[in-house]
């Protein structure tokens, strides 16, 4: 179904599909607020209206229009400030673009879920936007006269859901024993007991890992006997972003709130003309940008490099000159030979050399579609040989990974596995901070999500095999790279990946390798990347080279 907003000239709504997180949510106790599954759901459930230019507000009390007054920020632009036309303590935003929804469908408006807001809090309305040809404006009203009340820039102050006429009429309500649905009486009967059962087990003996802590059952679809009830539950939502295929020079808000106060980092403009010359002006450097990566990158195509290169007994000065300095990667062969970690590194071995020693790991992955990002959320801690045995469980996939983002807190933990291991001395100084690499230890089908590290890096295999889709670094401009170093797409392979949506994904050059026990892929400085582990896996990755390898201290924030 379509969901359009007509645009009239000068007209720039910043609108994009709602995040599921939540600032508030994020600063709670490992984050167990993200643990609430309809807080996540509603909190997606939409799109959100962002605030165009940052101002403060407050109000005397009193009834009439100028009882409230409304300060814009240096730059501001007075005509995308909201004004005062009620009264009563109600400020309004005017919505730039008419909204049409499919026949029979209505739109409701109101506040963003589960985003409080002191001394002022907004007004809901429900708009018959199949046939209304008319715009739209978003109020909110003080709940306290005397405080001032700000509203940052990308600030989201209007949420929109689409919901249908007539279907909210057509429902009977009813009460009814429970008994008169049995299989339902029994199954809540059974979640009853565990509950009840799983309340004491947390007092008598409370667990050391987080994810234990809290029963999952409604979260992941299924009764306490682990059935699945209906085939379409959701664990998160994926709306779409608006098409600005027709109406280009629409501002992309943030995808989430990083944005926040930031303003795009710049004075905001103070017309629609040089809004209008600044986003032209920025459309042809990015245009002259990806005409530069594409044509070096075809230049590259020249040499018919169709594979990333298996090398074995590569001098450091060839190194230097034929990969390290020029940005292209290659697999090293031959260079572990004799660790005894090859041979020895079997589970039961680890379990045995490490014990019960506190590591600290990524759990709870699985419930979280941005757990690359959101990475400090998922550190849990458990005895070595507990994780082990964690990992090892049926279907553990990527659900629980010991990752190089734990490697400080392991160093004395993991430290009896030195032995082990040798040095690569040809390429990495044995005098660095941490020269016995970083490592990665998790199940068969673990996954890294599609990224770019900041460094140049050894991913050096030791046990099982990893299957790595890798990208050039010129192709960071189909790769919908929104954050940081990460993609939009964190799965190329995804089945249900619609390439409509993501135009830009095709004719992307790729290269698909899978790295075997004992050897070393070199991924350059910016290449993409994505890992799929396919049997039980140990990697270690090291940055410690003899040359430069300090870019991310320049990256930009």
């Amino acid at each position: 179904m379509d969901l359009i907003c007509y645009l009239h000239p000068g007209w720039a709504p910043l609108i994009r599909p709602a995040p599921a997180t939540r600032r508030w949510m994020d600063e709670t106790s490992e984050s167990f607020a993200y643990r609430c599954l309809p807080l996540n759901i509603a909190n997606a459930h939409g799109w959100e209206v962002l605030n165009p230019c940052a101002f403060s507000a407050i109000w005397n009390g009193e009834a009439g229009p100028d009882s409230i007054i409304i300060s814009g920020d240096a730059g501001a632009d007075p005509a995308r400030l909201p004004v005062s036309l009620f009264g009563h303590g109600v400020i309004t935003f005017h919505i730039e673009g008419i909204i049409r929804t499919p026949p029979g469908w209505n739109l409701w408006v109101g506040g963003s879920p589960n985003r409080g807001k002191d001394a002022i809090a907004p007004l809901s309305g429900v708009i018959e936007t199949d046939w209304s040809p008319f715009t739209f404006t978003m109020n909110w009203r003080f709940t306290r006269p005397g405080q001032s009340v700000r509203f940052d820039a990308m600030e989201a102050i209007c949420f929109m859901v689409p919901i249908s006429r007539a279907a909210i009429e057509s429902f009977e309500p009813r009460f009814e024993p429970l008994g008169k649905d049995p299989a339902t009486l029994e199954r809540f009967q059974a979640w009853s007991r565990a509950r009840d059962e799983f309340h004491t087990r947390m007092r008598v003996s409370p667990p050391g890992a987080p994810a234990d802590r809290w029963q999952k059952h409604y979260y992941r679809g299924v009764d306490v006997n682990g059935e699945a009830l209906i085939d379409d539950h959701r664990a998160k939502l994926r709306l779409r972003s608006f098409d600005r295929t027709a109406v280009p020079e629409v501002p992309v808000p943030p995808a989430d709130d990083a944005g926040l106060r930031t303003e795009l980092r710049t004075p905001s403009p103070t017309t629609p003309a040089h809004a209008a010359a600044e986003i032209a002006a920025l459309r042809v450097a990015l245009s002259k940008r990806e005409w530069l990566l594409e044509t070096l990158e075809r230049q590259r195509d020249l040499a018919d490099l169709q594979a990333i290169e298996r090398r074995a007994d590569v001098g450091a000065a060839e190194f230097l000159e034929r990969y390290y300095a020029v940005n292209r990667p290659v697999i090293l062969t031959g260079e572990m030979a004799g660790w005894p970690a090859l041979a020895l590194w079997t589970p039961d071995y680890l379990k045995a050399k490490v014990g019960d020693r506190t590591v600290e790991f990524q759990g709870d992955r699985t419930m979280d579609a941005r757990f690359e990002m959101d990475k400090d959320a998922h550190r849990r801690e458990a005895p070595f040989d507990v994780f082990i045995d964690r990992i090892l469980r049926p279907h553990a996939e990527n659900d629980t990974y010991l990752t190089a983002y734990n490697s400080a807190r392991n160093v004395e933990t993991l430290s009896v596995l030195r032995g082990d291991l040798g040095f690569l001395d040809k390429f990495l100084d044995r005098e660095a901070s941490n020269p016995h690499g970083m490592p990665w230890i998790g199940p068969a089908g673990t996954v890294t999500s599609l990224h770019y590290d900041l460094t140049n890096n050894f991913i050096a295999q030791l046990v099982g095999r990893k299957s790595i889709k890798i990208l050039p670094a010129s192709e960071v401009g189909k790769l919908y790279n929104q954050q940081h170093v990460f993609s939009d797409i964190p799965d190329l392979e995804d089945p249900t990946l619609n390439l409509s949506d993501h135009p830009r994904l095709t004719d992307l050059r790729t290269y698909d390798v899978v790295l075997e026990p004992g050897e070393i892929l070199f991924m350059p400085l910016g290449w993409w990347h994505q890992v799929r582990s396919l049997d039980f896996s140990v990697t270690l990755t090291y940055t410690n080279f003899h040359w430069r390898n300090d870019a991310y201290l320049t990256y930009p924030t």
